[in-house]
């Protein structure tokens, strides 16, 4: 299999945003528990734990990674089923991410949004977050799960392509 790429880099007054979308058959509100619902997060991303809600910090899973590390988010915001934002930082940086949803003739499209301050990494970031979300894909449609190295690195010069590296 090769995927096509689809995320798009849009410079913004404090940096730049990728942003990536699906869309789905099905209600928003279906869409939006297979991205908050830690039973449904398990089977694309990883489960989570916690207390969730805007201000809280939750423990996430990244359980498709090697050695399925743990790691802190915090959720900036949480409008059901509209919009949910979250943040956590590590070794690498500062992570803000949207995940922003609509609604329309029984069709919802998801909107993926990483807020990045530069465009350090974006050739392995823009692939990593396609392979997240054809992995969402895939479970909700039950269909194979996709394979890492069919997205990097042969996606990477597709993200770097449109860094404006100024």
């Amino acid at each position: 299999m090769s995927p096509i790429p689809t995320g798009r880099l849009f410079p913004t007054g404090t940096g730049t945003d990728l942003v990536l979308s699906r869309t789905f058959r099905a209600p928003a509100e279906d869409v939006w528990a297979s991205i908050t619902e830690s039973d449904r997060t398990a089977r694309w991303f990883g489960p989570w734990e916690g207390e969730a809600a805007p201000g809280r910090t939750i423990k996430v899973q990244m359980a498709f990674e090697e050695q399925a590390p743990w790691f802190e988010m915090r959720i900036d915001a949480c409008d059901p089923p509209r919009r949910l934002a979250l943040s956590t930082s590590d070794a690498s940086g500062d992570w803000r991410l949207e995940l922003l949803l609509s609604e329309a003739d029984g069709s919802t499209e998801l909107r993926f949004v990483q807020h990045l301050a530069g465009e350090d990494g974006v050739g392995e970031i823009g692939p990593g977050w396609e392979y997240y979300l054809d992995l969402l894909v895939a479970a909700r449609d039950g269909s194979p799960a996709p394979d890492f190295a069919d997205y990097y690195p042969s996606m990477k010069d597709h993200f770097e392509a449109q860094a404006t590296r100024g």
